[in-house]
């Protein structure tokens, strides 16, 4: 529904009270009165003792003709033709009374008809009555007001239209009181709704309103209006702390600013450029908190130059697909992009380098490759994205300050053992760890510890099968070039000169299982499964007892003889 202010030239909108019908509630009928000023249309319901003291007011404040109204009915007031009858000198009777005051209704006709909530002096005039009583006690308690689009809509309206601050003559509804409680506000909430508001066809999102008379803000909350609508927000850019604009906008320029379309080329108050620039803007020097949270922002662009001092930031629930721009916040530590459409990281610690809490739950991503430099992390969010393998954990298994870590409703959350798997990818810090809000018990950092030295003992294998394939790489080449000598120059086990080359598969997993015995034993764990002491004594091939020095031999049955006391 397209605003309606006025009349051409500030002329005032043409107003009507139709009769639609009436409806029987109960023992009495119900009058359906359609109010139509300008474009803006609402219902009201009254019955005929409503009309009726309204007119007893109207005779007594107004001295309007008594025999204005149609008389009572005691006998078949009910009855059909009585009803359709007083329908229409209901109608006559409103359409008089709108004729007799073209300009400004008298308050209880400005309330009998609903003009305080959807006309623009009748909301002016209930706002300032109001602030005129309560507006010192509100600004004292250092509340915050709420306002609604609308009542922004009617104040802007009467400002535009150059008419007196008190045309119905009561000096409590004079629109000084709106201007001064304004310059002094430090708390604001504008709070619109997503359809027709009330019994109208007003459709708030889409009213213009201007927020410069607010000179003082520190906070201000914006949702469910028309972000491009918004006048003079940038007026508070010296004072405002703290920013939420949510259902209203569409891009951060349109908030941030909205000047910026007036201009082919722009840069931040206090930055260098190499390129001419046709606008230098100034910043939001105070402003530390902004939450443009569920709204239809598919970029972060480069607007964000301008709050060179946030430190929170939310751009949850919008239609973000990658990091960007976000390396101009030096002083950002925390940082929500829960449920937009990332499906990469790459590259995002040179955007990040401060974050300290992070939120990515609910996007599309598979991997987290991104995420190994951010040295600064505290808390990670990934639940609900599309994580199937847990070795991306080890993205962020070296992160040296992370402690809380959210993988919940991924895909690699079902794999049997997820939490141990995940934890262990953390090593020693497995222990500081809080993964998906639930406490790591002592039974899971001792399973993590089994798995930590079988990781060890892994890695001390394939060390040991390179070297292994690099000896014999080794004496192939050397017996290739000294054939003549190839009997002298075998390389034996036994030689003080060369290393030992492992010869067998069983050796290996001889020397494994001791080592991960001796890791399990240096952190104070005893294994649980017995399995791989029993297989270092299970060695049929002699050579393990041949080519093995004493030493490993020995620690292999000390390790097995312990177990199995």
């Amino acid at each position: 529904m397209e605003a309606a202010a006025g009349g051409e030239d500030g002329e005032d909108p043409p107003r009507e009270a139709r009769v639609l019908g009436s409806e029987l509630v109960e023992t009495y009928t119900v009058y359906i009165i359609q109010v139509s000023v300008g474009n803006h249309q609402w219902t009201v319901k009254h019955r005929y003792s409503d009309f009726h003291d309204l007119h007893e007011k109207l005779v007594s404040e107004k001295k309007i003709d008594k025999n204005l109204l149609p008389p009572k009915k005691i006998i078949g007031k009910n009855s059909k033709s009585l009803v359709e009858k007083r329908q229409k000198e209901l109608e006559v009777y409103l359409q008089t009374l709108l004729v007799k005051f073209p300009v400004t209704a008298p308050k209880v006709l400005s309330h009998f008809l609903h003009f305080h909530l959807y006309e623009i002096n009748g909301i002016t005039a209930a706002l300032a009555e109001e602030l005129f009583h309560k507006g010192e006690q509100l600004l004292m308690a250092g509340e915050v007001f709420t306002i609604r689009p609308l009542q922004l809509y009617a104040v802007t309206q009467q400002l535009l239209q150059g008419k007196p601050t008190c045309a119905n003559g009561d000096a409590k509804t004079d629109l000084g009181h709106i201007l001064d409680f304004t310059c002094r506000l430090k708390y604001l909430k504008v709070t619109g709704t997503g359809g027709p508001f009330g019994t109208s066809n007003i459709q708030e999102h889409l009213l213009p309103f201007d927020l410069s008379i607010f000179k003082s803000l520190h906070q201000i909350e914006i949702s469910h209006c028309g972000g491009k609508l918004i006048k003079g927000l940038t007026s508070s850019k010296h004072v405002l702390a703290t920013m939420s604009v949510r259902f209203s906008a569409t891009s951060m320029k349109e908030i941030l600013v909205p000047e910026a379309s007036e201009f082919d080329q722009w840069e931040p108050e206090g930055a260098t450029s190499s390129c001419p620039v046709t606008a230098v803007i100034p910043t939001w020097r105070t402003l530390t908190t902004l939450d443009m949270s569920h709204n239809s922002i598919s970029q972060i662009d480069e607007s964000v130059k301008l709050i060179p001092k946030i430190e929170f930031l939310d751009l949850s629930h919008n239609g973000v697909s990658l990091v960007e721009n976000l390396q101009h916040l030096y002083n950002l530590v925390h940082l929500d992009l829960s449920y937009n459409k990332l499906t990469s990281l790459e590259g995002v610690h040179t955007k990040l380098g401060n974050i300290k809490t992070l939120n990515l739950a609910g996007n599309q991503l598979e991997r987290l490759c991104g995420l190994n430099k951010l040295y600064s992390l505290v808390n990670l969010d990934l639940s609900n994205n599309k994580i199937e393998q847990i070795d991306e954990v080890k993205n962020i298994g070296n992160l040296p300050c992370l402690e809380k870590v959210v993988l919940s409703s991924n895909p690699l959350s079902i794999i049997p053992d997820y939490r141990t798997k995940v934890l262990a990818q953390f090593g020693d810090r497995a222990s500081e760890v809080c993964l998906d809000n639930i406490v790591t018990t002592e039974k899971e950092l001792d399973t993590v510890e089994v798995l930590k030295a079988i990781q060890k003992a892994k890695e001390v294998k394939y060390k040991l099968s390179n070297s292994d394939k690099k000896i014999s790489e080794d004496s192939r080449l050397t017996a290739a070039s000294s054939k003549s000598n190839c009997s002298s120059l075998t390389v034996r086990p036994s030689s003080p000169s060369l290393p030992r080359p492992v010869s067998s598969s069983q050796e290996i997993i001889c020397e494994e299982t001791v080592l991960a015995s001796s890791f399990l034993q240096s952190s104070g764990s005893t294994p649980t499964d017995h399995t791989v002491p029993q297989r270092c004594f299970e060695i049929p091939d002699s050579r393990c007892k041949n080519q093995a020095p004493a030493s490993l031999l020995d620690s292999c049955r000390e390790y097995g003889s312990s177990h199995h006391m």
